[in-house]
């Protein structure tokens, strides 16, 4: 059979259950670059500090997806009907500053592997970035890269507070848009 036949015949899952994927995939490391402090890691042992580095290599991954979708087929999905003028306007900004977050974190990270003294590789088997031995820029590149991951959280918090606001107080089945359908039943 031609190759080409085997393409077409290759059905590929609908965007908003790839999205639905990388939505609840991407949380649970987002949850452990929350608490996971790489210092108290490598003192743990390198085991430690090794499943910091695949778990970033993951999320940088995942937010790298989500943003190329992003920039190839614009946001998924448009305010509901429901929501009030102000919602309305706010849905897109909310949505688009959570992408953009998600990039300028893996951003962040190059940066670190950019101004480092040495090698440093995600997972360790991809190169991050050639290091330029930049201990000042370094410094502040880690600072940002910090400062911004938590600001990105206060960005997660408000979205699933919007979400929920909306699920609860409108009716709108905003959570159930987004959840497994397993958990349809509970919402």
């Amino acid at each position: 059979m031609p190759v080409a036949l085997i393409l077409t015949r290759i059905r590929l899952p609908h965007r908003r259950t790839v999205l639905k994927a990388l939505h609840w995939g991407i949380i649970p490391f987002f949850i452990w670059f929350m608490f996971a402090d790489p210092d108290a890691l490598r003192r743990m042992g390198p085991g430690w500090f090794q499943l910091h580095s695949i778990n970033g290599l993951i999320f940088v991954t995942l937010a790298l997806i989500w943003t190329g979708t992003h920039l190839q087929k614009g946001l998924a999905s448009r305010p509901g009907p429901k929501l009030p003028p102000l919602a309305r306007r706010l849905h897109p900004i909310l949505h688009k500053t959570l992408i953009w977050g998600l990039f300028l974190v893996a951003l962040g990270g190059f940066g670190l592997g950019l101004t480092s003294a040495v090698l440093l590789h995600a997972g360790g088997v991809v190169p991050i970035a050639p290091p330029l031995n930049l201990p000042q820029a370094h410094a502040i590149v880690s600072w940002l890269h910090v400062y911004q991951f938590y600001a990105l959280a206060l960005i997660v918090l408000a979205h699933g507070a919007f979400h929920i606001w909306r699920h609860v107080r409108l009716r709108d089945n905003a959570l159930r848009i987004m959840a497994p359908r397993a958990l349809h039943r509970y919402l």
